[in-house]
């Protein structure tokens, strides 16, 4: 092998050039994105059935439709919420299914059933996906120009514009206002001519034509012939024909006031406390969100003048800003690491040319990591990058071990010549290389089959360790000896291997203790027994939670107004709330929706959502800002409920249907039973520390007026109800009848009655209805009208009446908070029937962690399956085995130490101590060639200096991710920090206690083996 390396080394460092410049290509390539590409398994199913009654809407509606649902293949998991006239119907499927296919048969399912829904009803099925939020928003605002010039510049001048940019897939247009022709119709004139409503809508109707009716063929053309009378203007309308006698023509502005107005809308639009149009640009699946953004702010500069005077273009949200930020911390954490990694190479090894050959390696594995994503369809993202850069310390550390043995046998036989004795020691470390770089790779074998949003996300993570060990293993077996033997000297080797004063005196003292811990095995129990203890005691100390928090730069503010607020008074209060962000010196800027949200569903004129948009220099955290603003509407906002969270935190929520921390489901048949205790247990976990936003899961939607139709008094005026509800559907909220072509959009002509009519309650009862024979009565002649107080809007979940009570924590673990509420609740009388579930990210949460755990035991087996085909002993094994157990209770001292939750990155960070601790418990029995004590001893000083150096490469390269410095390097502080202080822990354990064990386990086994003699 040595020969025939020899004889390839330029082809073999050729082809390490090749693969570095493809990866350097395949890096310009790839996409970059906040997070993995996840398809997440949940379609959400939108229904419009007018405005029915709730109960009504879930029998009609959401029942129908909940059935149909739950008969497509693959779905787990129903969950429905009903308000007036309108469902909301979340359908989950397992994770992996293929969401086009289900898509597909969702909306088939709910077509099958669409003629038995009430009429007029309609549908949106959508899958839920990252992409149903915008990673890039334009607010428009204007001192000059009106809503209507704001919105239609937003609709058919910029949305054209963005959706030609590669890799866009929708650009939503929220807020302005949209032209209309209004026929503002007197019923009572409209009566005193012997005409109804029906006659003015016919009119407008027929009177706005351009129809072809036939074709001409004369000679060598073909004619198409149009039969056109088109309406252009408010004056076209007006004179439009009505009736024709021998009194003389009726048109209609004999009847109704032709004016041009606006659509009536009941939502509003701000940015930065003005009226304005929101742009939201949503990507494609899989697209790049920083060249996306890149493209957008290009041509914005390039088409500037085209942009009308007056409007001020600003940015609300850039998802790419966070990406950029997240990337760049990573990528410095890459370069601080590799730094650091050097500086004590030249500190331990004080040599430039070995610090030389390490500086070569490392970037050339990680480049030729990236080729490997490439073709695994991965992008640059938190997880990939951050998995690169708690690969950094690896991949050094396997440079460093084989450079180090070089150096060592070159030393031991300096009669070889150099060219063998380099290529034939590089050779004596292929068992241990492949052994060990084998333990850190097989513990990723677990992570994919892995569920849930910890699956899908930390995979892409995996993968990217993964790829990295794995080329790192390669280069170190084959590249760095022939970087070796072409760049290093004899003198190099010598002076590597001389140890330092300290270096030696600490090498004695080394010996000098384990010598003696080998002799008496009641000081290695002790240390045990210490480790165990606390190891044990920490992780009763440290709380367990789901993902780590990241500071995004910005957060959702999500509020409710006291049910039936009218968007007046939800404007009023929203003022104060747009006066105290404007006054927080740590807020840029803010956009702001009412009667409209950020990922859609089902909203009420009295809720909405802020997104607040935070500076990049400011004083305080985002945790810190995001409490302030809260205190400070409770105290000066009274009435309105807030909830806030981070952007990609409530995403993230939406898209699991689980938005909260704190879940807790109540089902039973009674809805108002369920109401009652929801009320309750709201009370109870209000009182529990840490948990705050609790809300009851009571959304009740506003007043009505009830106008009851008579069928009797109705047919003696010769009518039916549904004739008196159209006519009054007209009067009131209007009727488009036709539309006109202007420009690139159509303008719709409304007819309705004046807003006078109907405006006060107490007018309603005389409002004018026309019968069919023309005759004149009031509607208090045919219906009853009545005030109806606000209704619950109504949940289930798998087709059982539900009520969720959710809350979010704050400063406190998720484990300790769900622990005191499951206490306080389990003394909750609940009424017969009625029974509770814990859902929410808690849920979620218990989920990963369990599947974490076997993840972790699993890594355990294949570990033991590796050792002992590699030593076929089992007391190498158990003695391995037993201190990467020790190094993971040292790694809940270092969690508690620093105040850090066992969350799901701490999980793997686990889970990959135990591959590095095995790592270096392989190199150490690769020296050591037997039980007895002073081989033992020998080869603990052989180790001790690449076992010192290794850690504390690893520990530097990975202490910008623990500090979390940066965006993105706060997603893997937890993995770090485990990390860490497994490694901390790794270096008295494999350097003292594992060669205690495994002496002790040798005297044992020589021991049984005598009595079986006997």
């Amino acid at each position: 092998m040595g020969a025939w390396l020899l004889q390839h080394r330029r082809s073999m460092l050729f082809l390490l050039l090749v693969l570095v410049l493809a990866g350097l290509m395949a890096a310009m390539k790839m996409p970059v994105a906040l997070f993995p590409n996840v398809v997440f398994p949940r379609i959400e199913v939108l229904v419009n059935s007018g405005n029915m009654p709730i109960q009504q809407t879930e029998i009609a509606v959401t029942r129908p439709l909940e059935q149909a649902l739950r008969a497509v293949p693959g779905v787990e998991r129903i969950r429905s919420t009903t308000a007036r006239g309108a469902a909301d119907v979340s359908v989950q499927f397992a994770w992996g299914s293929n969401m086009t296919e289900a898509l597909l048969q969702a909306e088939s399912a709910v077509n099958k059933v669409l003629p038995a829904l009430p009429p007029d009803t309609r549908f949106t099925a959508r899958r839920m996906d990252p992409t149903v939020f915008p990673v890039l928003g334009l607010s428009l605002t204007s001192d000059r120009l009106d809503a209507v010039a704001l919105r239609r510049y937003a609709e058919y001048d910029l949305r054209p514009l963005l959706l030609a940019i590669h890799g866009v897939a929708q650009v939503e247009v929220q807020g302005g206002a949209r032209e209309e022709y209004q026929v503002v119709v007197d019923p009572m004139r409209l009566q005193s001519y012997g005409l109804r409503l029906t006659d003015v809508e016919q009119a407008l109707s027929n009177g706005n034509v351009i129809t072809a009716v036939g074709r001409l063929q004369r000679y060598y053309r073909l004619y198409q012939i149009l039969s056109e009378s088109p309406l252009k203007n408010v004056q076209d309308i007006r004179h439009i024909v009505l009736k024709t006698g021998t009194a003389g023509v009726v048109d209609l502005a004999d009847v109704a006031e032709v004016r041009v107005g606006t659509a009536p809308q009941w939502t509003t639009v701000t940015a930065n406390g003005k009226n304005a149009v929101l742009v939201n640009i949503k990507q494609q699946m899989g697209a790049n969100t920083v060249a996306i953004d890149q493209a957008i702010r290009t041509l914005l500069r390039k088409d500037a003048k085209s942009i009308p005077a007056g409007i001020n273009l600003s940015t609300w949200y850039d998802q790419s800003q966070l990406i950029t930020a997240a990337a760049s911390s990573v990528r410095d954490a890459i370069f601080i690491g590799a730094a650091l990694a050097a500086l004590v190479l030249l500190v331990f090894l004080r040599n430039l040319r070995l610090t030389f050959i390490v500086a070569i390696v490392l970037p050339s594995v990680l480049l030729a990591s990236v080729l490997i994503l490439y073709v695994l369809h991965q992008s640059f993202n938190i997880m990939t990058l951050g998995g690169m850069a708690a690969a950094v310390g690896l991949v050094v550390d396997d440079a460093v071990v084989m450079l180090e043995h070089i150096m060592r046998r070159i030393t031991d036989n300096p009669s070889e010549g150099k060219p063998v004795s380099v290529l034939h020691s590089a050779l004596e470390m292929s068992k241990p290389l492949a052994g060990s770089s084998a333990a850190t790779i097989i513990i990723f074998i677990p992570l994919a089959f892995l569920s849930g949003v910890t699956g899908a996300f930390f995979q892409a993570l995996a993968i990217s360790i993964a790829a990295a060990l794995l080329v790192s293993f390669l280069v170190a077996y084959l590249a760095v000896p022939l970087l070796a033997d072409l760049l290093l000297r004899p003198q190099d080797a010598e002076q590597a291997e001389h140890q330092g004063r300290f270096l030696a005196w600490f090498s004695r003292i080394y010996g000098h203790y384990l010598e003696r811990l080998l002799r008496r095995p009641l000081f290695l129990s002790l240390i045990v027994l210490v480790f165990l203890l606390l190891g044990g005691w920490s992780y009763t100390q440290v709380g367990s939670g789901f993902m780590p928090a990241m500071d995004e730069g910005g957060f959702v503010l999500d509020y409710t107004a006291a049910p039936s607020t009218s968007l007046a008074e939800t404007d009023r209060l929203l003022d104060q709330v747009q006066q105290i962000l404007a006054q927080n010196r740590d807020v840029a800027s803010y956009s702001r929706r009412t009667g409209l949200q950020l990922g859609g569903g089902i909203t009420e004129a009295n809720t909405g959502d802020f997104f607040i948009r935070l500076k990049r220099q400011r004083q305080h955290s985002i945790w810190q800002v995001m409490q302030a603003v809260r205190a400070q509407i409770h105290n000066q906002v009274p009435g309105l409920r807030v909830q806030t969270g981070q952007l990609m935190e409530d995403l993230i929520g939406d898209l699991t249907a689980v938005p909260q921390p704190i879940e807790i489901k109540l089902f039973g048949a009674d809805p108002q039973t369920l109401q009652k205790m929801a009320r309750q247990v709201a009370g109870q976990i209000r009182q529990v520390p840490g948990v705050v936003e609790v809300f009851d899961g009571i959304t009740i939607a506003g007043d009505a007026v009830d106008m009851h139709v008579d069928p009797v008094k109705a047919a003696l005026a010769g009518m039916t109800p549904g004739q008196v509800s159209s006519q009054l559907q007209t009067l009131m909220e209007g009727r488009v009848v036709s539309r006109i072509p202007q420009g690139q959009e159509m303008i719709g002509i409304r007819v309705r009655a004046p807003h006078a009519l109907w405006s006060e309650i107490h007018r309603l009862r005389q409002l004018p209805i026309i019968a069919p024979d023309g005759h004149y009565l009031t509607l208090g002649q045919v219906a009853e009208i009545r005030m109806q107080s606000g209704q619950a809007e109504l949940n289930a979940e798998n087709l059982k009446p539900m009520v969720a009570v959710t809350a979010r924590i704050e400063g406190r673990a998720m484990s300790t908070v769900m622990g005191e509420v499951k206490i306080r609740l389990a003394h909750l009388q609940l009424p017969q029937g009625v029974y509770l579930q814990y859902g929410g990210l808690y849920r979620e949460q218990q989920q990963s962690m369990r599947e974490l755990a076997l993840v972790l035991l699993a890594a355990i087996l294949l570990v033991t399956v590796l050792l002992l085909f590699l030593y076929e002993r089992f007391t190498v094994v158990l003695s391995i085995l037993a201190t990467a157990l020790l190094a993971l209770g040292s790694v809940f001292i270092g969690l508690w130490l620093t105040g850090t939750e066992r969350n799901i990155t701490a999980m793997i960070g686990m889970t990959m101590i135990v591959g590095i601790v095995t790592e270096t418990a392989i190199f150490f029995f690769a020296e050591a060639q037997s039980a007895e004590s002073h081989e033992l001893v020998r080869a603990g000083k052989a180790r001790l200096r690449p076992v010192l150096m290794t850690a504390i490469i690893a520990i530097l390269a990975l202490m910008p991710l623990a500090l979390g410095m940066g965006a993105g390097a706060q997603m893997q502080a937890p993995l770090a920090i485990a990390i860490i202080s497994g490694l901390l822990a790794e270096i008295p354990l494999v350097l003292l206690v594992m060669p205690g064990i495994y002496a002790w386990l040798e005297r044992l086994s020589k021991k049984g083996s005598v009595r079986v003699v006997h």
